[in-house]
C-alpha cells in the first residue's frame, strides 16, 4: 500500500471500526453474549466467534469506508466528520451480504460458516433486516458531528436510493442465473446496480459531508462509479484467472458454476463453440473448465475484460480530476484506484 492511502488508512480504521463497534453495540466485552440479537450480527461482522464469545475474524477489506473518509479529505474536509456515514456504508454493505448467502446459498464467507448455516435462514432474514435500519440509524449520527441538518437529510435520500439500486441489482442478478442468454449490456447495467453504486455513494457522501459543490460531488460520485465497475470487472477476471492461493477461493468456481460475467458473456457472444458446451449436459468438472477456459482465450475475453477495468479506471481519474481534489487526499485516492486495478486477491 503505497504512503498517503497507508498514512490515512493506519487512522481511518480504527475510527470506524469504533463507530460501528457503538452502532451495533459490540463496545462490551460480552455484548453479543447478553443479546443475541447483536451477537448474530457480531458473529458476521468477525467481532465474535460462533459462541457468540469476543473474536478476531477476518472482518473484510473496509475499501468502502476508506473511499468514503478519502473523499472527504479530498474535497476539502475534515474527514473525522464522515466516520459516521462511512460506517452506514459498510454496515449496509454486510447487511447485503448476510442476504446474499442466502440467496447464492453461500456455506461460507471469509472462511468461516455463514450466518444462515448456524442459526436458520429466518434468524439471518433478521438480522439482515436488523443491519439495515442500523445502517440508518449510524448516518443519522452525521448530526453529532456538526454536519448540517439539511445535509444529513440529503444525504438519508442518497442512501435510500442507493439501497434501492442495491436490491434492483441483486434481482437482476438473480434473474440472469435462470436465463439462457445475456447480454453484456445488460450485465454492465446490472453490476452497476449491484456493485458500483455502492462505490458512487461512498465518494458522494465523503464530498458532500465536506461541503462541496453540486458539481464537485457530482464528479466525486462518478469517479466513484467507475471505480466500482473497474472493481467488479477485475473481480469477473480473477474469478476465472485468479491465483486461488491469492484470492482465497477456487479459480473454477465461476466456470463450473456456469456463472455468466463478463469476460464469459463477452465469449459466450463470439464464440458457437462455447455456447455448445454452456449448452451440454454436465461433464467432469475438470475436463469442463479446461475447455472453457481455452475457449474463452481463443475468444480473447480475458484481453477485453483487462481493457473493460482499465476503461472504467481511466474514466474514474478522469472524474477525479475534474473534481479538483485537494492534497493528499487525492494521491491517496489515486493509489487507490491503481491498487484495486492491479490487485491479486
Amino acid at each position: 500500500m503505497s504512503d498517503e492511502l497507508s498514512t490515512f488508512s493506519a487512522a481511518f480504521l480504527p475510527a470506524v471500526e469504533a463507530e460501528m463497534r457503538a452502532v451495533l453495540r459490540a463496545d462490551g466485552a460480552d455484548a453479543g453474549l447478553a443479546d443475541p440479537f447483536y451477537g448474530m450480527m457480531h458473529y458476521h461482522m468477525g467481532w465474535a466467534d460462533e459462541a457468540l464469545q469476543p473474536a478476531g475474524g477476518n472482518s473484510g477489506k473496509r475499501i468502502r469506508p476508506i473511499l468514503c473518509l478519502l473523499a472527504c479529505a479530498a474535497a476539502g474536509g475534515d474527514w473525522r466528520q464522515a466516520v459516521p456515514a462511512a460506517a452506514a456504508i459498510e454496515i449496509l454493505h454486510n447487511f447485503s451480504l448476510v442476504h446474499d448467502d442466502i440467496e447464492d446459498d453461500s456455506p461460507t464467507r471469509r472462511g468461516r460458516r455463514t450466518l444462515w448455516t448456524l442459526w436458520g435462514q429466518p434468524q439471518a432474514i433478521n438480522t439482515g433486516d436488523g443491519m439495515f435500519a442500523l445502517a440508518h440509524l449510524a448516518l443519522g449520527r452525521l448530526a453529532e458531528r456538526g454536519v448540517p441538518p439539511a445535509t444529513v437529510v440529503r444525504a438519508l435520500r442518497h442512501f435510500d436510493e442507493t439501497s434501492v439500486a442495491l436490491t434492483r441489482g441483486q434481482h437482476a442478478d438473480m434473474t440472469f442465473e435462470t436465463r439462457p442468454a445475456v447480454a453484456v449490456a445488460e450485465y454492465v447495467a446490472m453490476i452497476t446496480g449491484k456493485t458500483a453504486v455502492l462505490v458512487a455513494l461512498c465518494a458522494e457522501l465523503g464530498a458532500l459531508v465536506a461541503g462541496a459543490d453540486d458539481a464537485r460531488v457530482s464528479h466525486f460520485a462518478a469517479f466513484g462509479l467507475n471505480l466500482g465497475l473497474a472493481f467488479q470487472v477485475q473481480d469477473d477476471i480473477l474469478g476465472i484467472w485468479g491465483d486461488e492461493a491469492l484470492t482465497g477461493k477456487s479459480a473454477a468456481t465461476d466456470i463450473t458454476t456456469r456463472k455468466k460475467t463478463l469476460p464469459v458473456l463477452y465469449a459466450l457472444e463470439r464464440s458457437a463453440a462455447l455456447r455448445e458446451l454452456y449448452d451440454a449436459p454436465a461433464e467432469d468438472d475438470r475436463t469442463f473448465v479446461r475447455r472453457a477456459v481455452a475457449l474463452l482465450d481463443e475468444a480473447g475475453a480475458r484481453a477485453y475484460a483487462v481493457e473493460r477495468a482499465a476503461d472504467y479506471s481511466d474514466e474514474a481519474l478522469a472524474h477525479l480530476a475534474a473534481a479538483r481534489p485537494v492534497e493528499p487526499g487525492a494521491a491517496a485516492l489515486r493509489q487507490l484506484t491503481d491498487m484495486l486495478l492491479r490487485r491479486d486477491f
